[in-house]
């Protein structure tokens, strides 16, 4: 049997699914459920009146999927969603907002027949302000319309397929509402943003704040930051111009031994839990927002990855973040607090979220558990005009509603040049990648910035090198130590691309983290399923993987690596874990093995059988 998780990872009593974790307030009702729905095979409709809604579906399930009740696998231009709901009561000036945690691709919302706003972007969320719509009494009628044209390759789409069936690496597509949709009560003076940034160098948390809504003179933050029971700062700010920006900061308590008590870190996640308060003139609370932070640093020195001062040696595995029946969405907050807990199980510290921005409630189980995450921004296929339009405004706000999670440790607008194909050829594709570098640092210094990860790497914090080649002893002999990071990046070729297309020096003093390399597949339907390589029992599966992350453990080039995958993705059958989360042989001897430390004949000391725990079709 496997041993016990530690005791931050036991199941939280308290926990809640509040949908905007970093901003949370009391009034608020979750519109998912049942909603009256209607598919827009060739787009024709354009106002609710228009439309014939003939079925219905679960929210937030995109149609795609069997757990929303409709299923659609074939074509379709846009979809339509309708349903009531009763508002509650308004005080004064309150306002009811009406948010989309995201929407597939375009969307247009209405209520009671007026069309309140429209929102473009597949994975970042937008708020409607529906209080002059609202009528009096009874009923209100929200409509949405959610455009999204399946052969679009210039938007950013990452693994949805533009094919009638998936194949390859891609997988179904995911249309219309895949995201909480809720109503929130705000009052007329708000806190409308808070970006935190915690700071080790100055031992102080970092808090920019902006209100939204009516603008008043003579308004008082005040903020209360709390950690481990004990209380950290309570200070009042006087706002500017709407704004707070404030460096709070905190007693140092001296040696490391305490230091460490209150820094983040996977082994020990330690959050700051916040209170912020909004006062006026007269002394009466405007508005009140329950959030939290951490101290963390994360950076590199020479050729190491530094977490908190200290080199940390990344563990990552690649999560696409898709379940069987529901597709990008989770089917519950604990389905995503479970993946948070079984990757740490398995040995890794952290995840590499591919071609996906993943919902807030992941973000927050990451950072109350203790997991490091590679954000990356999903893809469009073409290199346009108009595609780097929308990936730039696109980034900027994914990079706007994730900032504050300590969990997220990287950036990545690129992946293997999807979007850039020509980077080697035209100087144009490189200026984006290296604009968007320049950006994403600009934006946030904080983190570590992956221009194009894989291959053809042109500005980057660190050197990404993608490699399928399953074979340890070649993997060693690749990236062994004599050779020099210039021969490497000069001579290797893996998928057959050059490493480093310019300023090669700069590139090798910079760490190399192999983030991408395994893909081993093991499966029941070997007609159907494909990876990268092939193991035909559990047992084999689980001697090349221990065999693999053997070699990559003891490759002292590698400041870490990101092994593929964390589940079975539909054809694609190269997860250490089926799709349904099944793990393919004993979690506590995987754990072993993603150290580097399992070798056949030590399945008694893991105390767990050596065969899988497999559905009952597998072999």
């Amino acid at each position: 049997m496997s041993r016990p998780l530690p005791d931050f990872l036991v199941a939280d009593p308290a926990a809640h699914a509040y949908p905007r974790p970093q901003l949370e307030r009391a009034d608020w009702w979750s519109l998912n459920g049942t909603w009256d729905f209607a598919l827009d095979v060739e787009g024709r409709w354009r106002t609710p009146a228009d439309v014939a809604f003939d079925r219905s579906i679960a929210v937030p399930f995109a149609p795609e999927t069997p757990a929303s009740g409709v299923e659609m696998k074939d074509f379709f231009l846009a979809c339509w969603y309708r349903r009531t709901f009763d508002p509650p009561s308004l005080g004064e000036g309150e306002r009811l907002l009406l948010h989309f945690g995201a929407v597939d691709y375009q969307a247009t919302v209405w209520v009671n027949d007026v069309r309140l706003a429209e929102h473009e972007g597949g994975y970042t969320p937008f708020s409607v302000d529906v209080t002059e719509a609202l009528r009096d009494g009874g009923p209100q009628t929200v409509v949405v319309q959610a455009h999204d044209d399946p052969h679009d390759l210039a938007k950013p789409r990452g693994k949805q397929d533009w094919q009638r069936e998936p194949h390859s690496i891609w997988y179904q597509r995911t249309s219309g509402i895949w995201q909480t949709v809720w109503l929130e009560k705000v009052p007329p003076t708000r806190i409308g943003g808070i970006r935190w940034t915690g700071s080790l160098e100055h031992w102080a948390v970092g808090l920019d704040l902006h209100l939204a809504g009516e603008r008043r003179a003579g308004l008082r933050l005040k903020v209360r930051l709390t950690a481990n029971g004990q209380l950290l700062a309570d200070d009042t700010y006087q706002l500017v111009a709407g704004e707070v920006h404030r460096r709070i900061a905190l007693s140092d308590p001296g040696i490391d031994d305490f230091r460490n008590e209150l820094l983040w870190r996977p082994e020990q996640p330690t959050l700051i839990d916040a209170e912020l308060e909004l006062w006026g003139e007269r002394g009466e609370r405007l508005d009140a927002v329950r959030s939290y932070t951490a101290i963390r640093q994360i950076g590199i020195q020479g050729d190491r990855f530094v977490l908190n001062g200290r080199p940390y040696h990344l563990k990552l595995v690649l999560d696409q973040g898709y379940w069987e029946h529901t597709g990008l969405t989770a089917p519950s907050d604990a389905a995503l607090r479970r993946d948070v807990v079984m990757a740490k199980a398995m040995g890794f510290n952290g995840v590499r979220k591919h071609q996906k921005i993943e919902d807030p409630r992941y973000l927050y189980w990451a950072d109350r558990l203790g997991l490091l995450v590679w954000e990356e921004m999903p893809s469009p296929y073409r290199f346009t005009r108009r595609a780097v339009d929308r990936l730039t405004t696109q980034w900027l706000d994914v990079m706007r509603r994730d900032a504050s999670h300590p969990c997220i440790m990287a950036w990545v607008p690129f992946n293997e040049s999807w979007g850039v194909p020509d980077l080697p050829s035209m100087p144009e594709q490189r200026h984006w990648v290296e604009a968007m570098y320049h950006l994403t640092r600009t934006v946030d210094s904080s983190r570590l910035v992956v221009g194009n990860d894989g291959w053809e790497s042109v500005a980057t914090d660190l050197v990404g090198i993608h490699d399928y080649d399953h074979d340890p002893e070649r993997i060693r002999r690749r990236y062994r130590p004599e050779l020099e990071l210039p021969q490497i990046f000069a001579r290797e070729r893996p998928g057959h691309r050059i490493l480093v297309l310019n300023d090669v020096e700069t590139h090798a003093k910079l760490p190399v983290v192999l983030t991408e390399f395994g893909g081993i597949a093991y499966a029941a339907d070997e007609d159907r399923t494909w990876g990268y390589s092939r193991s035909r029992t559990a047992r084999e599966f689980q001697e090349k993987y221990a065999a693999l992350l053997r070699a990559v453990n003891q490759i002292g080039l590698f400041a870490g690596f990101c092994y593929t995958q964390f589940t079975d993705t539909y054809q694609e059958a190269n997860g250490l874990l089926f799709m349904d989360r099944t793990p393919k042989f004993d979690l506590a001897a995987m754990e072993r093995a993603t150290r580097g430390d399992w070798q056949p004949g030590h399945d008694e000391e893991t105390g767990g059988a050596p065969h899988a725990i497999v559905p009952e079709n597998a072999p």
